[in-house]
C-alpha cells in the first residue's frame, strides 16, 4: 500500500431526486453565455439527451450540440471534435454519454489553444490545462469516467488504447441522475457494471491502494455485487440502478487515489485491435486475472468476502476459502450477465497472441500497480486462458 496518498475529486456532485434540475442552477449561477453540449447519437435516438437538453434551455443560454462522436474513438476522431468545439465559443461543456462522450469532452476542456492537440497530449499528458469547466452527466453505471483525471482514447498505429492522464481534467461538476440509466439495454448495463467491478477490485487489491481508495474500493464492491444483477435483470429496479451508479461514481473515485491493475493492462489491446467494447474485455479478463494475483492478495480479497457476502451464516473461514468465494462471484456475475468469456466470439485467432501480449506489456502505467508481478510468459498464459 502507499504510504503517501491524495484524493482529489470535483468540485460537486449532485445526485438524487431531479438531480438535472442542478444544471439550470449551475450555468445562471456562473452566467455562462453559450454552452457546447457533447453527445452521441445514441443518447439522442433514445431519448436521454432530452433531460440535460432541457436543463440547458431553461437556463436561457445558447448552445451547440457535438454527437459526431464514434464508439471506441481513436483520438483523431476525438481530435475531430475538439477542432469542432474550439470553434463554438461555448464556455462551458455539458457532457451526456458513457466514457467515450465523456472522455472526448474531458480532452476538450484542456485543448483550446493551438499549443497541443491530443497526439501531444499521449505523449507529453502533463501539458493539458484547464481552459473551460465542465459538467458530466453519465448514462451508465459503470466507466466512472465522470470522475476521473483520465481519457482514454484508441490509437490504431499502436492497435492499443491509450490513457492521458491530468488532474485539469477532473470535472467541475457531477450530474448522478438514475434516470439517465433506467432504460439502458440489458447489455450495456452488464457490460459497464463489470467495468465498475473490475474499477474496485482492481483498485483495491493494487500496489497504490492506499486508505482514501480503500474507503470507496470497498463500498463500491458492496454494492456492485449484491446489486448489479437485479439492476441490470429488472427495468423497474430503480434502487438497485442507483446503487450501481453511487458504485460507479465510487469506482472513478478509487481509480483517482489508486489505480486499476492488470485486467485493464490486458484489456486494452482487446478494445484497440479488435474493438471489443471495453466492459467486455475487462469482464473476460476479469476472473482468471484475480486468480492469477490471488496468492499475492489474499488478505485483501478475504476482507471484500467479509464486507460483501451477505449470507446470514458465512461458510468460509480461511483466506483461501474467501479468496476462492469471491473470485466464483466474479464468474457467477459475469456468466449470470451473459458477457462472453472467451475471445472466440470475437474471432480473434491464437495467431495473434504474440501481438496480444506485446501491446499489453506496453501499459506499464497499470502492470506497475498489479501486486503480482507480470511477465510475457504470463501475460501469454492469460491471453491463452480467454482464447
Amino acid at each position: 500500500m502507499l504510504t503517501t496518498y491524495n484524493l482529489k475529486m470535483p468540485h460537486a456532485v449532485y445526485g438524487g431526486e431531479n438531480a438535472m434540475d442542478n444544471i439550470t442552477v449551475i450555468l445562471k449561477s456562473r452566467n455562462v453565455k453559450r454552452v457546447a453540449m457533447f453527445t452521441d447519437k445514441g443518447i439522442e435516438g433514445c431519448g436521454l439527451f432530452a433531460l440535460p437538453e432541457a436543463a440547458v434551455k431553461a437556463a436561457g443560454v445558447d448552445y451547440y450540440v457535438l454527437d459526431e462522436l464514434p464508439p471506441e474513438p481513436s483520438y483523431m476522431a476525438v481530435q475531430k471534435i475538439v477542432d469542432q468545439f474550439k470553434e463554438s465559443g461555448a464556455d462551458m461543456i455539458v457532457a451526456c454519454g458513457g466514457g467515450s462522450v465523456m472522455d472526448a469532452a474531458k480532452l476538450a476542456s484542456v485543448l483550446v489553444t493551438d499549443e497541443y492537440g491530443v497526439k501531444e497530449l499521449l505523449d507529453d499528458p502533463g501539458r493539458a490545462q484547464k481552459c473551460v469547466p465542465i459538467i458530466l452527466i453519465p448514462t451508465t453505471a459503470g466507466t466512472g469516467a465522470e470522475v476521473t483525471p483520465n481519457a482514454i482514447v484508441a490509437v490504431p498505429e499502436k492497435e492499443l488504447k491509450v490513457g492521458i492522464v491530468n488532474e485539469n481534467m477532473i470535472a467541475d461538476f457531477v450530474i448522478l441522475d438514475a434516470r439517465m440509466i433506467k432504460n439502458l439495454p440489458r447489455k450495456i448495463a452488464a457490460a459497464t457494471g463489470v467495468d465498475a467491478l473490475a474499477h474496485c477490485i482492481e483498485c483495491f487489491t493494487s500496489n497504490k491502494a492506499n486508505p482514501f481508495s480503500d474507503l470507496y474500493a470497498l463500498e463500491g464492491l458492496d454494492l456492485i455485487l449484491n446489486n448489479i444483477e437485479k439492476a441490470c435483470d429488472d427495468p423497474e429496479a430503480m434502487e438497485e440502478k442507483n446503487r450501481m451508479q453511487i458504485a460507479a461514481y465510487y469506482g472513478g473515485l478509487a481509480i483517482t487515489a489508486s489505480g486499476t491493475t492488470a485486467v485493464h493492462a490486458l484489456s486494452y489491446p482487446l478494445g484497440g485491435k479488435y474493438h471489443i467494447a471495453h466492459g467486455v474485455s475487462n469482464a473476460i479478463l476479469l476472473a482468471p486475472v484475480m486468480r492469477f494475483n490471488a496468492p499475492y492478495c489474499q488478505d485483501r480479497l478475504a476482507i471484500v468476502y467479509d464486507r460483501c457476502c451477505k449470507d446470514p451464516v458465512k461458510a468460509c473461514v480461511t483466506p483461501q476459502e474467501k479468496t476462492a468465494w469471491v473470485i466464483e462471484k466474479l464468474e457467477h456475475i459475469v456468466r449470470h450477465l451473459d458477457i462472453p468469456t472467451s475471445l472466440k466470439e470475437f474471432g480473434v485467432p491464437e495467431s495473434d497472441l504474440e501481438g496480444l501480449v506485446e501491446a499489453g506489456m506496453q501499459v506499464q502505467r497499470l502492470l506497475v500497480n498489479n501486486m503480482r508481478p507480470v511477465t510475457p510468459e504470463d501475460a501469454r498464459n492469460l491471453y491463452l486462458e480467454i482464447m
